[in-house]
């Protein structure tokens, strides 16, 4: 073992000893390897590069590395993953994840990928992005950048995916380690308010959009889209709501639950716990829309009634927001109806169902409400868009208020530019 050095660090005692052991050639490629480790004290040095060096000594499978390619080893990755019980519906998001990593990754031998390659993946996903069809534009191709929270997560992914590969002898490090996470570089415009703004309804666009719900709604609109505006739930949340979940004598209802069916198959849904414990609440909500959801509720069960004297295939899981085979509205069916509505207004925002969301919290911020209340009340424990959106509105009614005092006293403000009596 090389004997360790004193470096200097920034620490109490102002130095730090590290130690370069020669270790185990690598068993595919046969380079040579080296094995640095910085520790506070020399014991600690060199049982770190001690400790590294056992790891690697122990190898890898040859013949089972050097015929396994990234889309062979995904699967067994997958079985172990759900060994350790995790939900459906995190197992699902997780096979969606590999699906995108493999087609990047999918042919390469597993124990071949470098950091380089991988870095390249990250890259491409934050420049170039997907390929969707543009509504706008003639339903032509074009080419979206993932979200900055997307690769985030595809990264936390792949890094599960070495790290389990260095586990059964696939390879002997992992290439996630120490890349660059591509940041959406913030522009003036991301900066100013449109920009904010962009993120929900003005009182004039929500009442335009609600109007047209009632005049123009398919079944449910009206009701489903009052209850997302006036209880900030998300639309999982939404489409997963059941009549038990219901409180009337209070005004209340709970979220307990989310409704995930990717593929809008009103036969293959999920439910599914909320995003977080955060996310598990009651919310109190305003009689009249209240009132709107008992009258759902009458029309929905003579409907019921009598689709079940016609069919025996009736989904008896009292939805609210459902099918006349009582089988659940899955978001994109919500994201569906949400564009038809939009057309019968002026709106000229980008919106989805989410906007009624963080309309919501713009409504309670102009109500008063305080922004500790606010999150708890749509379930966010952190969230930067809450505290965007909140900030925004409040500093937009200083403005107003100031305006307001300008107006009505005007002449007090301006007394010496008035002329000499």
């Amino acid at each position: 073992m090389a004997e360790p050095k004193k470096i200097p660090a920034k620490n109490k005692q102002g130095y730090k000893w590290r130690v370069v052991l020669e270790g185990p050639p690598d068993p595919i490629t046969g380079e040579r390897r080296q094995i640095p480790r910085v520790r506070d004290t020399k014991s600690e040095a060199m049982r770190a590069a001690q400790e590294e060096y056992d790891r690697l000594a122990g190898g890898v499978d040859k013949k089972k590395a050097k015929k396994t390619t990234f889309a062979e080893a995904c699967p067994l990755f997958l079985e172990a993953y759900k060994r350790r019980k995790n939900k459906e519906g995190t197992i699902l998001i997780q096979e969606k994840g590999i699906k995108l990593l493999s087609g990047f990754l999918g042919d390469s031998l597993i124990h071949k990928i470098t950091q380089k390659q991988y870095q390249h993946v990250l890259d491409h996903m934050h420049t170039v992005g997907y390929k969707i069809k543009d509504k706008a534009n003639e339903g032509k191709y074009i080419y979206k950048p993932y979200a900055t929270g997307t690769i985030r997560n595809i990264h936390v992914l792949a890094g599960m995916i070495f790290a389990w590969a260095m586990k059964e002898g696939y390879r002997t490090d992992n290439p996630t380690k120490d890349v660059d996470i591509p940041e959406k570089v913030l522009t003036v415009e991301d900066i100013e308010e449109g920009d904010i703004e962009e993120k929900y309804l003005e009182q004039h666009e929500l009442e335009e959009f609600l109007r047209a719900s009632i005049e123009h709604g398919l079944e449910n609109d009206s009701e489903m889209f009052y209850l997302m505006a006036f209880s900030g739930a998300r639309p999982g949340e939404t489409c997963a709501l059941r009549w038990p979940d219901f409180f009337w004598e209070i005004a209340e209802i709970r979220i307990t639950k989310t409704l995930y069916n990717p593929d809008n198959n009103m036969y293959k849904y999920e439910l599914t716990p909320p995003k977080s414990k955060g996310s598990i609440r009651k919310i109190s909500i305003d009689e009249a829309v209240m009132d709107k959801l008992a009258a759902l509720k009458v029309s929905q069960d003579k409907i019921h009634e009598k689709y079940k004297k016609h069919h025996d295939d009736y989904h008896d899981k009292q939805f609210v927001f459902c099918r006349p085979n009582g089988r659940p509205y899955s978001v994109g069916n919500m994201d569906d109806r949400f564009a038809r509505l939009l057309k019968f207004t002026n709106i000229k925002k980008h919106a989805t169902p989410h906007i009624l969301r963080h309309t919501h919290i713009s409504m309670l911020t102009e109500a008063g409400m305080p922004l500790t209340n606010i999150m708890k009340r749509v379930g966010h424990e952190d969230s930067k868009t809450t505290l965007k959106i909140y900030t925004h509105v409040t500093n937009k009614m200083k403005r107003d208020d100031a305006d307001r005092i300008r107006m009505h006293f005007g002449n007090l403000l301006n007394l010496d530019k008035s002329p000499e009596m």
